[in-house]
């Protein structure tokens, strides 16, 4: 019965999706081209720029006159409008629970933000737990935090696998644990010569595949 830590953006939820779809309502509405998508979306960086800072790059690249603060709360919740949980997804949690994979996300982010997600798209019914880490104490890739999902749901790190689509915080997560590990590569080639995943695929309907298969 094995444990497998799961990353919750673009691995559970099309974060980056639902991103896109808020960025080209966005754009209609200021009136900027729809060729400015790819600059923002470049911006954006999968989430990993500052909130903060992107409201600033965003402000001063089209000269808004919105408080930065509005702006910032546009950014949080905009996209969140756009975000689903893929039935399919939930199907492939639901049968890798039958054949005994125990799935637990492990998500960096704010406690309040990511436990809405999580609650509000369904995801809660298909997971065994979740941890944060913000309310953990730790991000990922720091080991701890892979520690603390498995004591959350009573199971033993070893002989967990890890599944996610950041390099550093979900496969470099498993090296330093010497863990088996899922690279959902998203188009994207493996350029780190330092650590690589057991697999990699497109999706995580075949990262659990994957995983089932080498049971």
């Amino acid at each position: 019965m094995p444990l497998v830590l799961m990353a919750l953006d673009d691995t559970l939820l099309d974060r980056s999706g639902a991103f896109r779809l808020w960025a080209k309502g966005f754009l209609d509405e200021i009136g900027a081209p729809q060729d400015d998508l790819d600059w923002l979306l470049s911006v954006d960086a999968d989430g990993l720029t500052a909130r903060w800072d992107l409201a600033d790059l965003i402000r001063d690249r089209y000269r808004l006159n919105i408080p930065s603060i509005d702006l910032l709360e546009e950014l949080h919740e905009g996209p969140l409008a756009f975000e689903r949980l893929d039935p399919m997804v939930g199907c492939a949690l639901q049968i890798a629970a039958d054949a005994g994979l125990v799935p637990v996300v492990v998500t960096n982010g704010q406690t309040d933000r990511q436990d809405s997600r999580i609650r509000r798209t369904g995801l809660d019914r298909y997971v065994a737990d979740w941890v944060i880490s913000e309310q953990a104490g730790v991000s990922k890739p720091n080991p701890r935090i892979f520690a603390l999902a498995a004591q959350k749901v009573r199971m033993r790190l070893g002989g967990a696998w890890v599944v996610g689509d950041s390099p550093e915080a979900d496969i470099g997560g498993a090296a330093a644990m010497g863990l088996p590990s899922v690279w959902l590569h998203r188009g994207r080639e493996w350029v780190d010569n330092r650590f690589a995943p057991t697999r990699a695929v497109g999706n995580v309907i075949q990262g659990l595949s994957a995983i089932m298969a080498a049971q």
